[in-house]
């Protein structure tokens, strides 16, 4: 129970990675809101998982690169869990899409740099006011912001650099708050990302190429996550921590 009294905010948290991280957050004794876009009876489930596991939640649909929806999902967190936040974890983003840069236009640059950047910065924006010494933001980036991403992801890749920088910015400048701010940059993990924007044959070509000869399942990175939101991760900020097997270090 690391976590215990502890109020996390989670975007993305009702499925896939973000079902796992609130979940996980939650087995530690931490009190969990959970973001959702457009599916509530997977937040519904997720909001069981995470009762089930003893703790208290929140679910609260919300498209977070809005500035209104993200101030509306603070808030109802605040005002159920007593008006702090200790812990952020900023999992939306995605790739979206695969397209060359012939085939992109101002609407498709604008929409992988909300839903991946613009996102982190609202909330982070939004949750620092809440936090006090002791605190944790954990961001997402990519992979693919170290190497530049596959075929017609160069925007998604870019994206997820900007999250990069983004992360050291914030522990420079909170880090004097004693607020720490770190990002993981996830390969390949066996979510519903990679069904829909990988190709079966190709991830199993790739296992053999990982040192550990396996996807990383939604598990290993709540683990990471838990981590970096504890005390045990306490003189770690700014750090963009590789979780891919082996397939690339940094």
């Amino acid at each position: 129970m690391k976590l215990k009294g502890k109020v996390a905010i989670v975007t993305g948290g009702a499925r896939d990675l973000g079902r796992a991280i609130s979940v996980k957050l939650a087995s530690e004794g931490a009190k969990v809101a959970i973001n959702y876009y457009d599916n509530p009876e997977d937040a519904e489930e997720t909001l069981k998982m995470v009762e089930n596991a003893g703790s208290q939640g929140i679910i609260v649909q919300g498209d977070m690169t809005k500035a209104e929806d993200v101030k509306r999902f603070f808030d109802a967190a605040a005002a159920k869990f007593g008006n702090k936040i200790d812990i952020l974890v900023n999992v939306v983003g995605g790739i979206m899409g695969r397209k060359l840069i012939t085939e992109q236009d101002e609407n498709w640059y604008n929409a992988l740099m909300d839903v991946n950047m613009k996102s982190c910065w609202l909330c982070t924006r939004e949750a620092v006011p809440y936090m006090t010494e002791g605190g944790a933001i954990v961001n997402f980036s990519s992979l693919a912001a170290r190497d530049g991403g596959g075929p017609g992801a160069s925007l998604y890749a870019t994206a997820k650099g900007a999250v990069m920088t983004f992360t050291r910015s914030m522990a420079k400048e909170l880090g004097p708050k004693g607020i720490r701010v770190n990002a993981l940059a996830p390969g390949t993990i066996a979510t519903s990302f990679h069904d829909k924007f990988n190709t079966p044959e190709n991830r199993e070509r790739m296992k053999g190429v990982y040192p550990l000869r396996r996807e990383g399942d939604a598990g290993d990175v709540a683990d990471l996550v838990a981590f970096l939101a504890s005390a045990d991760s306490d003189y770690l900020t700014g750090t963009n921590i590789d979780i891919n097997g082996g397939m690339a270090f940094s």
